[in-house]
């Protein structure tokens, strides 16, 4: 006697063997179009005609720039993949009928991001800072690693190691900057104490002199050349005599003038102080 367990197994197996007769009619090199079983195109062409009781399936290769990489029963071709400098990408390997473009990050970049073999996303490598060497560089899928520059060391952040900082007594010199982590130490050349002491001398001759100057001005701003004249003596305290012009000469003569020209008639003069002669002239 079947019990009932026994009954759902049976109903179980027959369900399966008609849901697998159903989906997997079709070998694994065909495609199930219309209730018809199609032999596939090959990797590199597409599906240009299905196929029917009397003829195969037709197929033809796929347009440039377009490609299939497995057997297929589509009617189109998948486009290129185009890799995007902008997006730190370049071409690995050309787009053919067969396989899409491979892209690889560009220098100074590093893939996040891959999709059958092609990296579709890039990030840049990082910088290390000043102070800092670089441990290891980036590459294709790996970042840049940075690390700390020891004590009495320094790198600008492009080096591989980083450098010791110059010992300027070593050089015969003397040191003007100490080091950084960033920077080497900044030497220079030894001055000598006589050059410094000369260099002070001078220094100080000038000032004085300066000083003597600024002085004089603020003590004889006022002085001047005619004030200098007034203070000089008269050679042998002597009066340079002074040469009559001519306007003096015509005020003279317009004085007597006159004089000399009043007429006899015009009055009565005093003769008694006349002499005459014996000859009746007048004796001058």
């Amino acid at each position: 006697m079947i019990s009932g367990l026994q009954i759902i197994f049976i109903f179980a197996a027959i369900f399966l063997s008609n849901f697998e007769m159903c989906f997997c009619a079709c070998a694994r090199a065909e495609y199930e179009i219309n209730g018809e079983c199609c032999p596939m195109c090959a990797p590199g062409n597409h599906v240009y005609r299905h196929c029917t009781v009397d003829t195969s399936t037709t197929c033809v290769p796929c347009l440039h720039s377009t490609y299939l990489d497995a057997p297929n029963g589509l009617a189109e071709c998948f486009s290129c993949a185009v890799c995007d400098t902008g997006q730190g990408l370049r071409e690995k390997t050309p787009c053919t009928r067969s396989s899409n473009t491979v892209c690889e990050p560009l220098d100074g970049h590093y893939c996040t991001d891959q999709l059958g073999g092609s990296c579709i996303r890039t990030i840049k490598h990082k910088n290390c800072s000043p102070g800092q060497y670089i441990k290891h560089r980036g590459t294709s899928f790996k970042d840049t690693e940075c690390d700390e520059c020891a004590d009495g060391t320094f790198s600008n952040g492009s080096l591989q190691i980083c450098q010791p900082h110059s010992i300027c007594e070593g050089l015969g010199l003397t040191e003007i900057k100490a080091g950084t982590c960033s920077s080497d130490a900044q030497c220079g050349k030894k001055t000598s104490a006589a050059l410094i002491a000369r260099i002070i001398f001078l220094v100080l001759i000038v000032a004085v002199a300066v000083a003597v100057i600024v002085f004089v001005k603020i003590k004889y701003k006022t002085f001047s050349c005619r004030d200098w004249f007034k203070t000089q003596p008269t050679e042998n305290n002597h009066t340079t005599p002074v040469e009559e012009t001519g306007f003096q000469q015509s005020t003279a003569l317009s004085s007597v003038m006159p004089m000399l020209t009043k007429h006899p008639d015009s009055e009565h003069p005093d003769q008694s102080h006349l002499n005459t002669s014996s000859s009746g002239n007048p004796a001058i």
